[in-house]
C-alpha cells in the first residue's frame, strides 16, 4: 500500500490502466464470477511498475490473489511494460454524508442524528435544518406527489406479511453469496449507482428472490420516496400480453408509462422471457428508458446473461449485452459450512416463532450433533433445506417429550423424503442430453474427437456425471463417448474432481446440471 496522499494524475492513470486490464480480461473468457470480483477492486495508485488495488471483501482478496498471474499478464499487455499487482484489504467505510438542507426533511434529520450520535452520550442534538413554514410546505408537497404516483400506478403493490420477512437482516450469508448480498445492499441504499443493472444469477432455491425482496423491503422502509416495483417475469409477461390483447391501443401506452414511472424496477426469473419475442422487445425498450433516465434495475435469472443468449430461442446479442452491462454476480450452491449455518439459523427461528405463537409441536431443540448430520445429508436447495429443518425440529420435539433425542435414522428418513435418490435409473443418454442442452452443443461435438477448449469442459462434465449417476462401468461409459479408453475416462473424472474442489463457479455449474438430471431442483 502507498501511504499518505496520492498524486491525482497517478490515481487517474491507475484507474485508466485498471479499466483497460478489465477489458482485456473479459476477452480472455475469465469466469464472470471472477470478473465481478475484479470490478469490486479499487485502484489506489501506481508506482515502480506496481498497480495497487484495494478491496473491502476478504473473499475477493483471496480470489484475486489466486488469479494474479493471469491478471498481471493482461496488466502488462495494457501498460506496454512489465507490471505487477498488489492488492490489499481495506475495511469498507461509508460515513454518512450531511445532505443539503433543501433535500432533508425534519423526520429524516431526526433519524440521521439518532443513527450517528453515540447512545451513551445522548446529547441534545441541534436540528440540521430550520423547520420553516416554506420547508414544511415543500415536504408536504413532495409527500403528496409520491402518494399520487403510487395510487395511479397499478404496478405498485402492498408488501405481504410473508414477503416483509425477506430482509437483509434475515439473509444467511456465506462466501457463496456474500458478493451478491453486498451488491444488493449497496443498490438498496443508493450507495453504488454503477451497479446498474444489478444481475444476480444462480440455480433455483439459493436465495436470489430473498435478496430481490430485501431490496424492495429496504427501500419501502427507508426511502419510500423511491417508487420500487418487484415483478416476477411471469407477471411481466402477463402485463404485456394483456395490454396487447386490449382493444384500445392506449392500453399499451399506459403500460409503458407505468413502467417508465418507476425508480427501482426488480424483475425475477427473467429466463422465463426466453422465446417471448414481443415481451422481450417491450422489456428492451423499458430497460433503455429507465437506464437512460438514471433509474435502477435489478434482475435475477438461473443463468448468466451470455447463457441466456444460447440456443435458437435465446435472447439476441443486443439484449444480453445490456443485461451484462452493469454488475453481474452469482449465488453459488452452499458448502457444508453454509448449510450448517442455514440449519442452525432456521431451527432457531422456527423455535422462537413457535414459542411466541404458542405452537408446542416445534418448541424443542435440535442437538448440535444432529444439526451436523443434517448438514451432511442436506441437498443444495435452500427452500427445501428450510422444510427439512421444520420436519426435523418436529421430530426432535416429539423425541424430547419422550425423554430422548432425535436419531440419525430419523434424520435420514426425512432427508430421503426431501431429496429422494430412488426413482428411475439415469442413463448415459440422459446425461449427454442435459450437458448438450446446458452448453448448447450437438451430440457429435460432445462425443467426437475435436479438442477445442469450448468442448473439453462439457465432455469432461458429461463423463464425470455418467460415472456419478449411472450404474455403468468405465468401459461402458467410454463406448458412449466415441470409444474412449479406460485411461481417458479416468483422466476426465480426475480433471472434474480437481476443478470442483478449486473452482466454486465450476462446482456451481456442475451441481446445476446434476440436479437438472436428477430432478431435485
Amino acid at each position: 500500500m502507498i501511504a499518505g496522499p496520492m498524486d491525482i494524475s497517478l490515481e487517474s492513470d491507475a484507474e485508466a490502466l485498471w479499466q483497460d486490464t478489465l477489458d482485456l480480461l473479459a476477452s480472455e473468457s475469465l469466469p464472470e464470477a471472477v470478473l465481478a470480483m475484479l470490478r469490486n477492486c479499487t485502484p489506489v495508485g501506481m508506482e515502480d511498475g506496481v498497480l495497487h488495488l484495494e478491496t473491502p471483501m476478504r473473499l475477493v482478496l483471496k480470489t484475486v490473489s489466486k488469479n494474479a498471474p493471469a491478471i498481471e499478464e493482461c496488466l502488462t499487455q495494457a501498460a506496454f511494460q512489465p507490471m505487477r499487482l498488489d492488492i490489499s484489504f481495506a475495511a469498507s467505510q461509508h460515513p454518512a454524508a450531511k445532505p443539503a438542507a433543501s433535500t432533508m426533511t425534519r423526520a429524516e434529520a431526526d433519524r440521521w442524528n439518532a443513527e450517528t450520535t453515540p447512545r451513551a452520550a445522548a446529547p441534545a442534538v441541534r436540528p440540521l435544518i430550520e423547520d420553516t413554514w416554506d420547508e414544511r410546505a415543500a415536504v408536504a408537497e413532495r409527500e403528496e406527489e409520491n402518494r399520487r404516483r403510487r395510487e395511479r400506478n397499478p404496478l405498485v403493490e402492498d408488501i405481504s406479511a410473508a414477503t416483509s420477512k425477506l430482509t437483509f437482516d434475515r439473509f444467511v450469508r456465506g462466501e457463496e453469496n456474500d458478493i451478491a448480498y453486498q451488491a444488493a445492499l449497496q443498490v438498496a441504499n443508493g450507495m453504488n449507482s454503477t451497479y446498474n443493472p444489478l444481475f444476480i444469477y444462480g440455480k433455483s432455491g439459493l436465495g436470489k428472490t430473498h435478496l430481490l425482496r430485501a431490496v424492495q423491503n429496504y427501500i419501502a422502509r427507508n426511502d419510500p420516496s423511491r417508487l420500487c416495483v418487484y415483478r416476477d417475469a411471469s407477471a411481466f409477461i402477463t402485463d404485456y400480453t394483456e395490454a396487447m390483447r386490449h382493444s384500445e391501443r392506449s392500453a399499451a401506452s399506459v403500460l409503458r408509462q407505468n413502467y417508465a414511472d418507476i425508480d427501482v424496477l426488480i424483475i425475477d426469473d427473467i429466463q422465463k422471457m426466453v422465446g417471448k419475442v414481443g415481451t422481450v422487445g417491450f422489456f428492451f425498450d423499458t430497460f433503455n428508458e429507465l437506464i437512460g433516465n438514471g433509474k435502477q434495475i435489478v434482475l435475477a435469472a438461473d443463468r448468466t446473461p451470455a447463457q441466456l443468449g444460447m440456443g435458437k430461442d435465446g435472447f439476441d446479442e443486443r439484449v444480453t449485452s445490456r443485461l451484462g452491462s452493469g454488475f453481474t454476480t452469482p449465488i453459488q450452491v452452499p458448502s457444508y459450512e453454509l448449510k450448517l449455518r442455514l440449519i442452525e439459523t432456521f431451527c432457531e427461528r422456527m423455535r422462537e416463532d413457535a414459542l411466541r405463537e404458542n405452537v408446542p409441536a416445534l418448541t424443542g431443540e435440535v442437538p448440535e450433533e444432529a444439526r451436523r448430520y443434517m448438514a451432511e445429508r442436506a441437498g443444495t436447495n435452500i427452500r427445501i433445506i428450510e422444510g427439512f429443518c421444520q420436519r426435523c425440529l418436529f421430530a426432535a420435539t416429539t423425541a424430547e417429550r419422550r425423554g430422548e433425542k432425535i436419531t440419525r435414522e430419523e434424520i435420514e428418513t426425512v432427508a430421503r423424503e426431501c431429496w429422494p435418490s430412488a426413482g428411475r435409473t439415469v442413463s448415459i443418454e440422459d446425461v449427454q442430453k442435459a450437458v448438450e442442452k446446458y452448453y448448447d452443443i450437438d451430440h457429435s461435438s460432445l462425443v467426437g474427437n475435436k479438442r477445442h477448449k469450448s468442448l473439453m469442459e462439457p465432455r469432461h462434465v458429461a463423463i464425470w456425471l455418467s460415472r456419478e449417476l449411472c450404474d455403468r462401468t468405465l468401459a461402458d461409459i467410454g463406448k458412449h463417448f466415441g470409444g474412449r479408453s479406460h485411461a481417458t475416462i479416468m483422466h476426465s473424472i480426475s480433471v472434474v474432481d480437481e476443478a470442483k474442489r478449486e473452482d466454486k463457479t465450476f462446482y456451481d455449474r456442475l451441481m446445476q446440471i446434476r440436479e437438472s438430471i436428477t430432478g431435485n431442483v
